[in-house]
């Protein structure tokens, strides 16, 4: 099995799974390959957390789950160290946490206060974590598939600034079409009469490393990378664009970050679609998911109703394309 089928096995298996969902399941795939967290954020019942299950279910890997609740306590999540006697002297040893898996599932992130979220960033971006002045690494296939509720839910708190930086895309998950949703149904109703999908092989971890490495082929001309530029550039300075509106609607643009995940995202996209170079289509497909929680709007905005979306739609009119 090549890489590419290895990948597209993944899609089919996961597809079979969670019905309806098709671009969510391509964006987890997507953050899979670049090696970035990804945030799913949508009501209550959308099937977040079954995805993100259905996704460990195909890979051969550790899976851990990490239920965040208002209670939850850094140790729960990082490990803590623990004293044992050995022939009658102390000796320490590490109690891992959840954190130390493949495919980490921060369920409800934004129900644990925020002492507990900041545990994660050192995980999710460093690929370490530190318990007792020691470093320990992660293993090399980690990924933290992180699901929260809208924020106007009861019970929740807001991630701060620079753990949401931390995501390389934010997705937002919705209901499914009718037909979908009677797909739902008698999914549902033949697990209840036990009768389950047929059984694949799981997809090797050393086939996602690989289709990692493969990455590295893909080409992005020096037009698509000075592009991707004046994209996040329109974030934070509109008024270079002639745009006094985005000017009215952005606090504060796109990180740094923002510019490199754009790029990672665009060439990782590029390759799932079977092509070894990057195209406009590529950029203007995940600029959203990549953009949506790095843009803080103004309270005009706000009051206007003007979603980062919507922000980021105005964005793709100021910014010319190249003609390629």
């Amino acid at each position: 099995m090549t890489p590419r089928e290895a990948i597209a096995s993944l899609r089919k298996q996961m597809n079979e799974r969670i019905i309806g969902q098709e671009k969510v399941i391509d964006r987890f795939i997507l953050g899979l390959l670049a090696s970035g967290n990804v945030l799913v954020e949508g009501l209550p019942g959308l099937a977040k957390t079954q995805t993100v299950r259905a996704m460990s279910d195909v890979i051969d890997a550790k899976f851990s789950r990490i239920q965040f609740t208002p209670d939850l306590q850094p140790s729960d999540v990082l490990g803590y160290e623990k004293v044992f006697e050995v022939e009658g002297k102390p000796v320490l040893h590490l109690e891992k946490g959840a954190i130390f898996g493949n495919i980490i599932l921060a369920d409800e992130i934004n129900r644990a206060p925020a002492k507990v979220q900041s545990t994660m960033l050192e995980a999710m971006e460093e690929k370490q974590v530190t318990i007792a002045g020691k470093t320990y690494p992660l293993p090399e296939l980690f990924i933290v598939l992180a699901t929260q509720n809208p924020i106007e839910q009861e019970g929740t708190f807001p991630l701060p600034e620079a753990q949401k930086d931390r995501f390389l895309m934010h997705v937002n998950i919705d209901y499914v079409d009718s037909a979908s949703e009677y797909q739902i149904l008698e999914l549902a109703h033949n697990k209840r009469l036990k009768t389950e999908l047929k059984e694949e092989p799981k997809v090797p971890q050393e086939l996602i490393l690989a289709a990692r490495n493969e990455l590295e082929r893909i080409e992005r001309s020096e037009e698509i990378g000075k592009y991707i530029v004046e994209l996040v550039f329109a974030t934070r300075y509109p008024l270079r664009y002639q745009s006094k509106q985005l000017e009215m609607l952005i606090e504060v643009g796109v990180s740094p970050r923002g510019t490199m995940a754009l790029d990672l995202c665009a060439r990782v996209h590029a390759w799932m679609q079977g092509r070894d170079q990057v195209a406009v289509t590529d950029v203007k497909q995940v600029i959203h998911d990549v953009f949506r929680h790095r843009i803080i709007p103004t309270e005009h905005a706000k009051f206007n109703d003007f979603t980062n979306d919507k922000i980021v739609d105005i964005v793709l009119e100021h910014v010319p394309a190249p003609e390629m």
